[in-house]
């Protein structure tokens, strides 16, 4: 049984993506339009934005912020003009830098937190009253299977996603009832700009297009949680339900660290 309405018929589907400019938002943008919908595209990096939709006429460039609330309710604003409504949001911008625990600054912490958390809780306040007077549409908020359980290299930038998750989840608590969909984003290893930085062999790494497909087809079943590939995916899952002493154990010994 699905949680969410599925979303199956993108034919003039009116979608805004923010963190469209790079990576999986790029190739979610492409996908979403080939499907025949409509994507305001959002980041801080408008050339980036603009490489995006080159060649898409049913794209629109919105700039903005995710770390500033009054970026978010100006593009809302200025959106709803050209729409006059949202079917779908989707929260891409991410930042990532990988920490061990004497790596720690203040301003590493601040910038994660910043675009990964705060950025997601400024976009909810900015939309979800909207979403609530036209009583319909979706959310989506990208976290990362990096917050199911500690792991090294993911100081904060786990901790943050972590945390969407528990919001996301606190979100459909209180939307699902008014027939807002929520969901959740989870992928495991992207070849991304972000994950370039990592030194070590990523398992079951995913293009960001094959990335923008699985995403489609969770919001398709309806699924809350949309993870994967689900063959990485689902070993972490039952791996965090591990007592500590086992799961400390394991993950010293997958990651080598």
């Amino acid at each position: 049984m699905s949680l969410n309405p599925r979303l199956q018929d993108w034919h003039n589907r009116r979608v805004w993506l923010v963190g469209a400019g790079h990576g999986i938002g790029a190739a979610l943008a492409r996908e979403l339009h080939r499907l025949g919908a409509w994507v305001a595209l959002s980041g801080r990096h408008e050339a980036a934005l603009r490489e995006v939709a080159s060649g898409h006429e049913r794209m629109w460039l919105l700039p903005l912020d995710v770390t500033r609330p009054e970026d978010w309710q100006r593009s809302r604003d200025q959106l709803l003009q050209q729409w006059q409504g949202i079917d779908l949001v989707v929260m891409l911008a991410g930042d990532y830098t990988p920490l061990r625990a004497w790596q720690l600054t203040p301003e590493l912490a601040r910038r994660m937190v910043d675009v990964n958390l705060l950025g997601v809780m400024y976009g909810s306040a900015a939309l979800v009253p909207q979403l609530l007077a036209q009583s319909g549409g979706a959310i989506a908020l990208v976290a990362s299977v990096a917050g199911w359980g500690g792991m090294p290299n993911g100081l904060v930038y786990g901790a943050t996603k972590a945390a969407v998750n528990y919001f996301a989840q606190t979100l459909y608590l209180d939307l699902h009832r008014h027939g807002i969909g929520v969901h959740v984003i989870n992928p495991g290893f992207v070849a991304t700009r972000l994950t370039a930085q990592n030194a070590f062999a990523m398992p079951a790494l995913l293009t960001p297009e094959q990335a923008a497909q699985q995403i489609v087809r969770g919001f398709a079943r309806g699924e809350f949680d949309i993870h994967f590939p689900k063959r990485f995916s689902w070993p972490l899952k039952l791996a965090a339900l591990l007592p500590y002493r086992l799961y400390f154990w394991l993950a010293h010994r997958v990651t080598g660290l």
